[in-house]
């Protein structure tokens, strides 16, 4: 039984409906220890036939046998593997792949066997030293001459240990001396026991091997022996496996190296995209943590005022309600609160006026009392524009001093002046024009008289920091009475929920406008990833001749955009922070506040985008590389 066996193999070619055959029944047999030539001049199948012996080709009519077993119906796998194990390929133009260095051109299909990393590098080191390559292991080669290229050529070959050798035009692009050096090689790998076909145009280097086949217009017109074959070698050949993950970053991150300068413009194109939303979220949690910042600098965020749902319902709260609100999860405690517009002070000639006054002593905070305390029975806390309006020149000795407070109270349905005499016991610089006393000084000053006051909101005191204001104004608004809400919240918790609500939503409009960017870095990398497989075609067959699965292709090209999305994003990132510390350390002396505040959570949105739109890019390109023709990729310039 032969190592290898051609039956009636026949191969046409068609031009819309005009059928060319290009091989016409071929029936060759070949054994190990053979170097045979394949002769004939250009055009007469020669190529076409060692595609199909090599497995590049499986669009062919006859049989080819591999010790007695067809390839006919071979998946793609089972030819990748067959490439890998069975042959190596050396080709007239070299074909080696431009970035990587020599010594890692060589141990391509070394990381498709089993060997250890430590056993790869020497068997490829050892085998430059048999073509003679010793010094110039860490070249490219662009750097090397034709005859170097293709011993490099030849050790890769070599290096999965396959069972035969196919050399297409192997001195076709070298000088006499060169040719000379080649074919003795060759000669010596078949005589390590290895079949090895070589296609040529020329009877000198036909001369040199053991067997001369001759094709025209494909057919075999003399199959003729020069010499005795050499012995066969009994060693095993050396295990095989497609390539490793770690094997194709390798080699990714070898490419984008070779390209940095192009990859430096790509990457800084897609960072501004990732830049831009990470910026801006930082942005809009700075801004609402200052707004926040400045509204909670006046009032107590963990003091909620509670008032009835239906604002047509003007019934005072009952004990029942307090003690309602009080069962709430989160609830500190409940008091009893009376509130009225319309304040009148006056202080000898000088009269003020405040458009709210309130019992809740609660909603403010008390940091902000200036001058004073604040108010007990028989007192009242003013703000400082009423202080000022009552004595401009010296406003902080009302403190302690008597006033006279007027404001409205509802009396048999009707609007009834109340007015009592009051001690200042302090001033507050609040914002807004806000006068305090406590629940039982207007209640005594209402039963002066002859109303009884009714409490017309409550005042709710949270546990806690200020994260928990939130859960409990949703406790409190979900509370039903009779099958209604109930309740609805007002006070500063109300006041910073809603606005925090206005500035997230114009914060994420701006991220989603920022976001566009993404979508034009998105477009980018696809179309850097369709040039990066046209550039990369004959890189692509080459992988494919040495037995690297589509799988691996495709896997090649989503890598390079993993990296890139990598890249752009992390660098993104940074600059937002290196930004951020600028930005902050200028404004500091202004608002004493971080205006921008990038959190990791927005970090790491910002490099999880960017990772999955480089996934999506990298699809349609890397499909595209997968399903790419092996010999036409090797012909690709």
């Amino acid at each position: 039984m032969s190592f290898l066996e051609l039956k009636n193999i026949q191969k046409s070619y068609y031009l819309g409906k005009d059928e060319f055959k290009v091989l016409k029944g071929i029936n060759l047999s070949f054994e190990k220890g053979e170097m045979v030539s394949i002769l004939g001049e250009s055009g007469g199948g020669k190529s076409t036939l060692m595609n199909i012996i090599g497995g590049l080709d499986s669009k062919y009519e006859g049989d080819v046998l591999l010790n007695g077993s067809s390839l006919k119906h071979d998946t793609d796998k089972q030819l990748d593997e067959y490439r890998r194990k069975t042959i190596g390929f050396i080709f007239q133009s070299f074909n080696l792949i431009s970035h990587l260095t020599i010594l890692d051109n060589v141990l391509v299909p070394l990381e498709m066997t089993t060997l250890s990393k430590k056993e790869q590098v020497a068997r490829a080191k050892e085998l430059l030293a048999k073509v003679g390559l010793s010094d110039h292991i860490n070249k490219y080669p662009n750097q090397l001459s034709g005859g170097q290229k293709q011993r490099v050529s030849i050790a890769r070959a070599l290096a999965g240990d396959p069972e035969m050798l196919i050399a297409d035009e192997p001195t076709g692009a070298l000088d006499p001396e060169n040719t000379t050096e080649i074919l003795q090689i060759l000669d010596n790998i078949a005589k390590e026991g290895k079949l090895v076909l070589t296609v040529t145009h020329s009877q000198k280097v036909a001369d040199y091997g053991t067997r001369i086949v001759h094709m025209t217009d494909g057919r075999i017109d003399e199959d003729r022996t020069l010499r005795d074959k050499y012995a066969e070698s009994d060693e095993p050949s050396l295990e095989s496996k497609s390539l490793s993950l770690k094997s194709i970053v390798k080699m990714t991150w070898d490419n984008i190296k070779y390209n940095s300068k192009r990859n430096f413009l790509i990457i800084f194109g897609g960072l501004i995209g990732i830049f831009s939303v990470v910026f801006m979220l930082g942005l809009g949690n700075g801004v609402r943590g200052y707004i926040n910042h400045e509204i909670y600098s006046q009032v107590n965020p963990n003091s909620i005022q509670v008032s009835h749902k239906n604002t047509n319902d003007h019934s005072s709260f009952k004990d029942t309600d307090v003690k309602r609100l009080e069962a709430i999860k989160g609830v500190k405690s409940v008091q009893k609160a009376y509130a009225s517009t319309g304040i009148q002070m006056k202080s000898g000639s000088k009269t003020a006026q405040s458009s709210y006054m309130t019992t809740s002593l609660a909603t403010i905070n008390e940091s902000n009392i200036k001058h004073g305390s604040a108010p007990k029975d028989g007192e009242i806390l003013i703000n400082t524009t009423a202080a000022k309006s009552l004595n401009k020149n010296n406003p902080n000795s009302l403190v302690g001093k008597e006033i006279q407070v007027s404001f409205n109270a509802m009396k048999n349905g009707t609007p009834f002046p109340v007015t009592k005499k009051l001690k200042v016991s302090g001033i507050i610089d609040s914002q807004s024009p806000l006068t305090i006393i406590n629940y039982d000084t207007v209640k005594e000053a209402l039963s002066d008289n002859g109303i009884q006051i009714k409490p017309n909101f409550l005042n709710v005191n949270i546990k806690g920091g200020v994260g928990n204001v939130d859960p409990v104004q949703n406790r409190i608004k979900a509370i039903e009475v009779n099958g209604k809400k109930a309740y609805s919240i007002q006070g500063a918790g109300a006041i910073v929920s809603t606005l925090n609500t206005y500035i997230n939503l114009a914060v994420y409009v701006l991220a989603a406008i920022a976001g566009i960017s993404l979508l034009v870095s998105a477009i980018m990398i696809i179309v850097v990833l369709y040039i990066s497989v046209a550039e990369r075609t004959k890189e692509i067959g080459i992988l494919r001749a040495l037995g690297a699965t589509k799988g691996n292709i495709r896997m090649l090209f989503v890598s390079q955009s993993l990296f890139l999305g990598v890249f752009s994003s992390v660098s993104a990132v940074i600059i937002s922070y290196l930004l951020q510390f600028g930005i902050n350390s200028a404004v500091h002396g202004m608002i004493d506040y971080s205006i921008i505040q990038i959190s990791l959570g927005n970090a790491i949105f910002g490099i999880v985008v960017a990772i999955i739109i480089n996934l999506l890019a990298s699809i349609l390109p890397s499909n595209k590389g997968a399903k790419l023709d092996p010999i036409e990729s090797l012909s690709a310039e």
